[in-house]
């Protein structure tokens, strides 16, 4: 299970819940753009970090044993002196979230650093750069010290900026029990009302709740598992 410090974020997500007293569950939820891109990140998450966030008590299926038998696999049996690590630890590649730490721009900045010649004298001297600082440079020969910042383009337009996130902040998003996830509307809410055969009006209610870290987590375990999330990570221990 991961301990209190492996939390990467402090802050909660809220989200308002419309529910049914009488059945006891969750309709469907109201939330903005940033639980809605936590839901999607989902998809982005190694199946490994997930075993590693839930334990393999939490897991159901048995890829939980997988887990496990790398961890108590001798090295001596692995091609590869990194692949234990590796498969223990698998990198992600989804936004910042409230399960995994977002990318570090302090450890991508510090590889992206190159140096140019200091004189200006020579325009020449623009042509080259470096990754050594110090180094002399081809044409002149003094030191290669002035700092250049290298920024990384992407032409594919579907590039998903991390610190961006998925959808646009604009509009309020609708998520049912099971996650379905589309943009609300007055009128989308009152075609779900009468899906649901909701004849006493009087039995709904509305419920401001956070989701943390603790949630998230039960949200990922049971969305493996069940098709009425929302209920049991916000209901089930009601």
């Amino acid at each position: 299970m991961v301990s209190n410090n492996d939390k990467t974020v402090a802050s909660k997500l809220s989200l308002k819940l419309l529910i049914d007293t009488a059945a006891q569950k969750v309709l469907f939820a109201e939330a903005g753009k940033e639980v809605v891109d936590f839901l999607f990140s989902l998809l982005s998450l190694p199946v490994g970090s997930a075993v590693k966030l839930l334990s393999k008590d939490r897991l159901e299926g048995s890829i939980g044993n997988l887990y496990k038998s790398i961890q108590e696999l001798d090295p001596s049996f692995l091609q590869n002196s990194e692949g234990k690590s590796t498969l223990l630890n698998p990198i992600g590649s989804i936004s910042p979230s409230l399960l995994l730490p977002g990318p570090s721009s302090s450890s991508s900045s510090s590889k992206n650093v190159y140096f140019q010649c200091a004189n200006s004298n020579y325009s020449s001297c623009n042509a080259y750069v470096s990754k050594v600082n110090g180094v002399l440079c081809p044409n002149c020969k003094n030191r290669m010290s002035k700092q250049m910042i290298y920024v990384k383009g992407d032409e594919r337009e579907d590039y998903v900026d991390p610190n961006v996130g998925f959808v646009k902040g604009v509009v309020t998003y609708t998520i049912m029990d099971d996650l379905t996830v589309t943009p609300m509307s007055s009128i989308s809410s009152i075609i779900l009302l009468s899906k649901f055969n909701v004849k006493n009006l009087n039995t709904l209610v509305e419920r401001d709740v956070t989701l943390g870290f603790d949630e998230a987590l039960e949200v990922l375990e049971i969305s493996l598992r069940s098709k009425k999330v929302l209920t049991s990570v916000f209901l089930g221990k009601k």
